[in-house]
């Protein structure tokens, strides 16, 4: 009793059943009708959006605000060789590069370190890519590399990439050298 409606002829003389049938049959006509149409366009949209993807990507980071204003990382005084030690005052030498990331990392601690201690540490950079010879009597590898001399000269380790302020300190004291915090500044009256 149920299908009894599906054997009732519609208008035309067909079925409900091949009614169906026959709706499908229109729209897979219809989508490969519309397929062959599109693909040239399929075509272009496979060119044109990852273009524009690539657009406003580049846009975006183009237009970031303050990429102008940041300042750059101070750069460490710079020695294109070996520097002289100063007698019975700890010397830490730094290899590395202007133009390195890391090298670029390390530059503000290296002033930092500079300013703090002066007159108990000797700080030195050696930019190895503007003078490749300056690293040879190191053996230097890697940039940056640090180097930690004691007092007389001696080297008492060394370090390849980045170091933060924290572990330099902590590799002198390991090492028993003592630096001292940093003197403060005397109250103004």
């Amino acid at each position: 009793m149920g299908n009894r409606r599906d054997s009732r002829p519609r208008a035309g003389g067909v079925t409900e059943a091949e009614s169906t049938i026959g709706d499908e049959m229109t729209s897979r006509q219809k989508v490969s009708t519309m397929s062959k149409r599109s693909e040239p366009a399929a075509g272009l949209r496979r060119i044109v959006v990852p273009l524009l993807l690539a657009a406003t990507v580049i846009v975006v980071f183009a237009s970031k605000p303050g990429r102008e204003a940041t300042r750059p990382a101070p750069a460490p005084m710079v020695s294109h060789s070996s520097t002289v030690q100063t007698a019975g005052i700890p010397r830490l030498v730094d290899f590395g590069a202007d133009k390195c990331i890391p090298c670029k990392a390390m530059a503000p601690i290296l002033v930092a370190l500079r300013a703090e201690y002066a007159g108990r540490l000797q700080v030195d950079f050696i930019d190895v890519w503007k003078n490749p010879r300056a690293g040879d009597p190191y053996n230097i590898f890697a940039i940056p590399t640090q180097i930690f001399f004691d007092g007389n000269g001696k080297e008492l380790t060394r370090h390849e990439g980045f170091i933060s302020k924290q572990d330099i300190l902590d590799t002198w004291k390991r090492f028993g050298v003592e630096l001292s915090a940093p003197r403060a500044s005397a109250p103004r009256s």
